[in-house]
């Protein structure tokens, strides 16, 4: 993806950084989105903050190389985050998968690369990202929900991401949907992450397996080792297989999600509810039908209701860092 002899002026570049648990994908995008060049590492967990952002350095620095441009060639760089955190002094306060606790990405990151940093939610990036490129361009009025362990999601009024005055908004994954159901990780019950994420179908499944139930997944992941996960990929396989456990199960998530979804319209009227996530990713083709079917039964204003549409994200892995190099753009932009 060399970028050699290109006719971009001096700091016409974007750079983006998803940072997860397990991988930091970084690429140098344009303005309009285009990706000049990319590099993936994975992500240091084990060894702590300074050497997870140390380690995004060097991916943002193997982009720029990838993208035949130079450092000063790059206006700002945006990152897409987990963890509750504030955007405009970029701390990460809490990011429970990577251990961090009150960690000052921005200026950190800032020091390393001597490029404006603007840290956001991962979520939020990605929204963002579908927002301006993906499933939500064209439209004003859009949220991303993005199930996979948990449920995040992003929030786009009038054009412009809605962070919320304490930096905490688009929280969906922890709407109430069940008063008293099941606990979630955050302490509350019923939550639409502790009914519908990733997590919550396999834990449904190892309950339903230990009361008797039959599935082929007991031949994909042994289920009595504590550290084997059914991955998306396994429900994915599982219902090409017409396995009649996963098959229910995925129902039950999917009309809840198409609860979440008319939850949100109905509060918002938003003209585009695009989900996401690793989930959506593997079995969008089967779940999204069920979750539209859902949604459009819980709208309590049916009139257009036409016109609400309910997509799959299109992005893939690059919608947080498109969303997060393009997030860094208009925050230069407005000094």
């Amino acid at each position: 993806m060399s970028n050699s002899g290109n006719k971009k002026r001096k700091n016409d570049y974007l750079l983006g950084i998803d940072l997860g648990a397990t991988k930091i994908l970084a690429a140098v995008v344009t303005s309009k989105g285009k990706v000049e060049g990319k590099a993936k590492l994975t992500t240091p967990v084990a060894y702590g903050p300074d050497v997870v952002i140390e380690s995004m350095a060097d991916a943002a620095k193997r982009a720029i190389d990838a993208a035949g441009v130079k450092a000063g060639d790059v206006a700002a760089v945006g990152v897409g985050s987990p963890g509750p955190l504030d955007p405009v002094k970029g701390v990460v306060y809490n990011a429970p998968n990577l251990g961090w606790d009150e960690v000052p990405l921005s200026e950190s990151l800032a020091q390393t690369l001597k490029r404006p940093v603007f840290v956001h939610n991962d979520v939020d990036s990605g929204t963002y990202g579908e927002f301006k490129l993906g499933a939500g361009k064209g439209a004003q009025d859009v949220v991303g929900i993005f199930p996979g362990t948990g449920i995040g999601g992003g929030v786009i009024l009038g054009g412009k991401l809605r962070t919320g005055f304490r930096g905490a908004a688009g929280e969906v994954g922890h709407v109430i949907l069940l008063a008293g159901g099941p606990v979630c990780g955050c302490g509350k019950h019923g939550c639409a992450e502790a009914i519908a994420s990733r997590l919550a179908i396999e834990r449904d499944i190892r309950l339903a397996v230990e009361n008797g139930r039959e599935t082929v997944i007991t031949e994909m992941v042994n289920l009595d080792a504590a550290e084997r996960v059914i991955t998306s990929g396994v429900l994915a396989r599982a219902l090409e297989a017409g396995d009649r456990l996963v098959t229910e199960t995925l129902a039950r998530a999917a009309y809840h999600l198409g609860v979440l979804a008319a939850n949100v319209v109905n509060l918002l009227d938003v003209e585009r509810v695009v989900f996401g996530g690793g989930l959506i990713e593997a079995c969008g083709a089967w779940l999204m039908p069920a979750i539209r079917e859902s949604a459009y039964q819980h709208f309590i204003y049916k009139r257009n209701m036409d016109r609400v549409h309910i997509v799959a994200a299109e992005l893939g892995d690059f919608a947080a860092v498109l969303g997060a190099a393009l997030l860094a753009g208009d925050r230069l932009k407005r000094g």
